[in-house]
């Protein structure tokens, strides 16, 4: 009987011990069994780069929510949802970063073509001593962060009228967590600088 007993008692710590490899506190670029809540952004821009129409504009801020400095990881994709451009923006408490379409997040595409229109994700994510290291560039584990908040001018076709709104909620999850810093990561290893996106003025 004790023996069995002492069977089971292995069986189980083996059971919890497999549950705890497996389930994970959502990290960027790793695989987790949950889904980050508050850290994931989405917007577009249009008529970049177009003669006559003017610049957009990016904002982003941390509200403090989570009472430190947070990086903003923006991810930028052409028309055919392939990432062109990558970057790591630090943000302290209530401070406001501000960024141009045309000259921080598109001038220095992976492939050299450069975008008129475009979709941009925003991911809320803890920084590794002040700094936002690009993916491959680090070995610290990034816990995301909830708080990031965004704004961004939109140029509209008609007569390049300008609108502005607030960046969408989504849910991010462990597939595009992976995809993005997986997509990053290769601009980064192979781009030779190509690819890398610039974090415009402000903190």
């Amino acid at each position: 009987m004790r023996r069995l007993f002492a069977s089971i008692l292995i069986i189980a710590f083996c059971a919890v011990a497999s549950w705890a490899a497996t389930t994970t506190t959502p990290t960027f670029g790793k695989a987790s069994t949950a889904d980050p809540v508050d850290v994931l952004k989405v917007d577009y821009f249009s008529n970049a780069n177009t003669a006559g129409a003017p610049d957009g504009t990016v904002r982003l801020d941390n509200p403090n929510t989570a009472g430190i400095n947070i990086c903003a990881y923006v991810f930028v994709f052409d028309s055919n949802q392939e990432m062109s451009e990558c970057c790591g923006c630090l943000l302290t408490p209530d401070g406001l970063r501000t960024l141009s379409v045309n000259t921080d997040l598109t001038s220095n595409p992976l492939t050299g073509h450069i975008l008129s229109t475009g979709a941009i994700k925003f991911f809320s994510v803890e920084p590794v001593n002040n700094t936002c290291p690009l993916p491959g560039t680090t070995t610290v584990p990034q816990l995301f962060e909830p708080g990031l908040r965004g704004w961004v001018t939109h140029i509209q076709n008609t007569n390049f009228a300008i609108t502005e709104t607030a960046s969408q909620d989504a849910t991010l999850s462990e597939t595009e967590n992976i995809r993005a810093y997986d997509e990053c990561l290769a601009i980064v290893t192979d781009g030779s600088g190509h690819g890398v996106c610039t974090c415009g003025t402000g903190d």
